[in-house]
């Protein structure tokens, strides 16, 4: 079970705020069939434009038959910004994965987002590429993943025009598990334009957490994102400390 949680908050929590992803954190490790996620509410403090609080809902649901893994995540987050002005952003993202060799999976993605204040309009994906396991050990798991996206970006700015274009984005992930009741997670991403390698993202994020009873954890979560071409008035460089409890569910 505490390899459930522990891939719940991996890659990308589904972190709203966030620009990129964790696709980490759709995953269930499990040898069964079936149907099988997870529901969490979260409290984060946040940085871009100004220092706010805000509050997450998150359902993920995949099912699993043989080699093939569908998985389905929509997150709502609601923001409040310093004084009493609130705003809102949402996310969803579907996965198909073929695992054909033991240690090597392809996928398929698509996702959709907004976010009123990071100025994202609307931001529209669709990705495929290959996944690799690097170790058999279940104390330290590393995961490698190297895809490429086409990305479709609205910006609500006033300037930027529509964006349009590929995008290579690569992941490395490692898993620890000290304590049956401690689990500490990692994961790197970096996104370079294809046709210009200058335009990048880069986002890293850090886990800790606790088995608190059967079927729920408390998990706390620090997320650091670098733009390098954000939308006008948006910094270029981004953090978010948050806390909340999962709840599991096959």
């Amino acid at each position: 079970m505490k390899y459930f949680i522990a891939l719940i908050i991996t890659f990308a929590s589904l972190n709203v705020q966030t620009q990129i992803l964790n696709a980490e954190s759709l995953r269930k490790v499990t040898d069964t069939s079936g149907f099988s996620g997870s529901a969490s509410i979260d409290f984060s403090l946040k940085r871009d434009v100004n220092d706010y609080l805000s509050a997450s809902s998150s359902l993920h649901v995949q099912y699993k038959m043989k080699r093939h893994l569908v998985l389905l995540k929509n997150d709502i987050e609601f923001q409040k910004i310093e004084g009493n002005q609130f705003e809102n952003a949402g996310i969803a993202h579907l996965r198909y994965n073929y695992r054909f060799l033991p240690r090597i999976a392809w996928e398929v993605f698509t996702q959709a987002q907004y976010n009123k204040l990071s100025k994202i309009e609307l931001r529209a994906l669709v990705g495929t590429g290959p996944r690799f396991k690097l170790t058999s050990s279940e104390k330290f798991k590393i995961y490698l993943g190297t895809h490429i996206m086409y990305e479709y970006e609205e910006l609500n700015d006033g300037i930027t025009p529509i964006q349009r274009g590929f995008r290579s984005t690569s992941y490395l992930s490692f898993s620890l598990y000290p304590t049956k009741t401690l689990s500490i997670i990692s994961t790197t991403y970096y996104q370079p334009k294809i046709e210009d390698f200058g335009d990048y993202r880069v986002s890293n994020q850090s886990s800790l957490l606790i088995d608190v009873f059967k079927n729920f954890d408390f998990k706390t979560s620090y997320t650091f994102i670098y733009d390098e071409t954000p939308a006008i008035g948006i910094p270029n460089s981004q953090y978010n400390l948050e806390s909340g409890f999962v709840y599991s569910f096959d």
